[in-house]
């Protein structure tokens, strides 16, 4: 004798009215920045926005990345401010929370600036940067001995 299972469901209409407030988005682009995105994009077709992630090399540990996203994870976040898209990859997301992106044009070089309150840490060449607390003085007390000797 085979028993069916049988699985129910109940719909409640809501009583009360929930206000929800706008998100703020991941990344925020400067006008610049979404200038310059917009310019990047107009000459590719097959390009759905620039994807910008996180890798670790450098001498600091990490290095942002920036290139052009043609297939978009579902695990990515889609940030798109006056028509430029930008799409995060998945694993850089928390590493990313907050920053703005600038577009830097001088007289010697053209870049995109992240500025990330994430960031501990830089090398010297700037190239790359750090998370945490690893970069930070220790925390722990400096103690002295009876000798006066600090340990």
């Amino acid at each position: 004798m085979s028993s069916a299972s049988r699985l129910t469901a109940t719909v409640r209409a809501a009583t009360k009215r929930r206000n929800f407030r706008p998100t703020r988005a991941a990344i925020t682009l400067t006008p610049a920045a979404v200038k310059r995105v917009k310019d990047i994009m107009e000459g590719q077709p097959d390009v759905r926005g620039l994807k910008i992630g996180v890798k670790t090399r450098g001498c600091r540990g990490l290095s942002y990345t920036l290139d052009y996203a043609t297939e978009i994870s579902k695990l990515d976040e889609q940030v798109d401010q006056d028509g430029a898209k930008i799409f995060i990859d998945s694993k850089a997301q928390m590493s990313l929370l907050g920053t703005v992106m600038d577009y830097v044009d001088e007289k010697l070089t053209s870049e995109f600036v992240f500025e990330n309150p994430n960031v501990t840490g830089f090398c010297g060449c700037g190239e790359s940067f750090s998370l945490g607390n690893e970069s930070l003085p220790s925390s722990k007390p400096i103690s002295k001995t009876a000798s006066g000797d600090a340990t």
